[in-house]
């Protein structure tokens, strides 16, 4: 009787220490780890969102590795993460690929973007037309009219979305031998700021928080410059009313994937973002919320 006793106190103890155990690591949409993907434009977006969001549960681990959309892009089919952020949804081509494989995936726009073109404060240009930009890119323009020296264009890595946002804007497989990588958007302004023949091509995430001091910093040695369509339009910055607006023509969007449980972590963070407190977050960041307008205020002045 004893032995039975004991035996059934043994199987009580295990299965108070298992559910104990569970307790602690359960992952739900406030607690948990994971690793989720993002692409390397949208780093101090997601620096910033995960830390409010570890600030509000503390018992969340979100670790987040920035790369370029197609090694995203990658990391998600190969199930090494099952969250990612790029500037696209993906193709029909990409999610019949899932749904072959019986996986549920969700889509989430959670902001507007933009490309940004940075150029040295020596350069005395400030306006570029899209057609412009184009036949620098293509190498048709290759140098710069005030400065009489080569136009060097320069991106954060291949396979980027800023990459693919340079080829398709051109309709090109390719880019010529005047526009070259480095390895992220932070290099991409560092070269700027020390070569005044430079044209940087950055996501506006890295320059567009004014709150933030590292944006400041990076603002102080680069010069953003005015863009428009053609050059009978008006030219705008990358500034969140013109996103929202899309006088500023150079825009995208900014997409979660998601393809883990409805009730884990990965989710919970999805709904942040897409959130009330995330989308307040984006507006902050200089981005345009996907979910919450945003509101443009006309100044005039009395004369």
């Amino acid at each position: 009787m004893k032995k039975h006793f004991y035996f059934l106190m043994s199987l009580l103890t295990l299965a108070c220490l298992s559910a104990c155990s569970g307790s602690t690591s359960t992952d739900t949409h406030s607690a948990g780890e994971t690793v989720i993907y993002v692409e390397e434009s949208f780093k101090p977006l997601f620096e910033t969102s995960i830390d409010t969001f570890e600030s509000l549960y503390a018992k969340a681990d979100i670790t987040a590795k920035y790369n370029s959309e197609s090694n995203v892009i990658d990391m998600f089919f190969k199930n090494k993460t099952k969250t990612i952020c790029i500037s696209r949804d993906f193709t029909k081509e990409e999610k019949a690929q899932l749904k072959k494989n019986q996986v549920e995936v969700r889509s989430d726009k959670i902001a507007g973007d933009a490309i940004a073109l940075i150029v040295n404060p020596e350069n005395p240009d400030t306006l570029m037309t899209v057609e412009q930009l184009k036949r620098i890119i293509l190498g048709k323009d290759t140098v710069w009219n005030s400065l009489k020296t080569k136009i060097n264009v320069v991106f954060d890595q291949e396979n980027s979305a800023n990459f693919h946002y340079l080829k398709e804007l051109c309709a090109i497989g390719n880019l010529p031998i005047n526009v070259f990588a480095v390895k992220s958007n932070e290099e991409v302004i560092n070269y700027v700021k020390t070569h005044k023949s430079a044209l940087g091509v950055i996501g506006v995430n890295w320059v567009s928080d004014r709150d933030d001091f590292d944006v400041l910093d990076f603002l102080n040695g680069i010069k953003v410059l005015a863009v428009a369509k053609t050059e009978k339009d008006k030219y705008f910055k990358p500034y969140q009313g013109f996103i929202y607006t899309k006088e500023y023509v150079l825009t995208r969007d900014v997409w979660m994937i998601n393809k883990a449980k409805k009730s884990g972590l990965n989710t919970g963070l999805v709904l942040f973002m897409i959130g009330e407190s995330g989308q307040l977050l984006i507006q902050k960041c200089g981005l345009v919320p996907a979910n919450s307008p945003v509101r443009l205020i006309q100044m005039s002045t009395e004369e």
